[in-house]
Parts: structure tokens; sequence; C-alpha cells
């Protein structure tokens, strides 16, 4: 037994003096009740749309977390330097700016503070890694071997 004529039996139960027209009416209403439709290829049309959106969403996600816009690509430093120790990076500089640099021109090339390039300057120093020669002002650091001929002793100038 349908649910729609159960609905009709027990309303008549209910009410037999009016002949079932309350049922049909109660029936009448329940069935009236459907699924907003809009007309012709609307629906198609909105369901098109839809996927569509969610199409170019996820394109956009995708090409945000994949690739790496080129301003970022631009600044970003070499890999072997993410990896490197402050210690190593501080080598690598003076080497590629011929064994020896100002310090100036080391805090001027690295995102450290003086205070920290002075620190580890220091600590090179220590370890005998590197010379510090004073100019002036001015610091020169310098990696063994490439001081400047001036800066040697009689001794060390004729041994080379």
């Amino acid at each position: 037994m349908s649910s729609l004529h159960r609905v009709a039996t027990s309303v008549e139960t209910l009410a037999p003096s009016t002949n079932g027209a309350i049922a049909s009416e109660i029936v009448a209403e329940s069935t009236a009740v459907r699924p907003l439709q809009l007309e012709g290829g609307a629906h198609l049309a909105a369901l098109v749309g839809m996927f569509a959106l969610a199409l170019l969403g996820g394109i956009l996600v995708a090409r945000n977390r994949y690739e790496e816009p080129d301003s970022l690509a631009a600044d970003r430093e070499p890999d072997r330097e993410e990896f490197m120790t402050d210690r190593e990076r501080v080598r690598q500089l003076l080497q590629d700016n011929g064994g020896r640099m100002k310090q100036s021109h080391i805090v001027n090339s690295v995102d450290w503070s003086k205070a920290k390039v002075s620190r580890l300057l220091a600590d090179l120093e220590e370890d005998d890694q590197i010379t510090k020669l004073r100019l002036g002002r001015e610091n020169l650091v310098c990696l063994p071997g490439h001081e400047p001929t001036a800066s040697k002793s009689p001794e060390q100038a004729n041994d080379d």
C-alpha cells in the first residue's frame, strides 16, 4: 500500500461524512510539491557552468602550488648555498672574490648584521681559516695565502 493511499484512507476514517473530499485535497497537495525545474536546457547550462568553475579553480590551485613565480625564482640563491653553513658561505664568498674582501663588502653581500659578521670572522680567524688585516678604518679579510705582499713579514715574502 502506497503512502498516499494510507493518508487518504486514514483521513476517510476520521471524516467519513465528507466522502473523501478532504482526503482528495490532501493527496492533491502532497503530490503538488515537486522539485524546482528549470525550463528548457537551462539546468544543463547551469551544471556545465558549475563544472567549468570547479575545473578552473582546480587549475589555478595546482598552478600556484607547483609553479614558482618568475619574480621569486630570480631572487632565489643557488641551491648549493641553501645548505652551506655560515662559515662555508663566508669562505665561498672570499674564494669567489679572489681570496680577499673588505669586511664591509662581506656585510653587504649577506643578509646578516654587522655584529654577526664580525663574530663569525673572529671565529674563523681564531681557527686560522682567514686573516684580518686593518686598513685604516676597515678590515681586509683574506683566505690563507691571499694576503697582500706588503702585509707579509720579510721571511714570508721570500718564501713566495
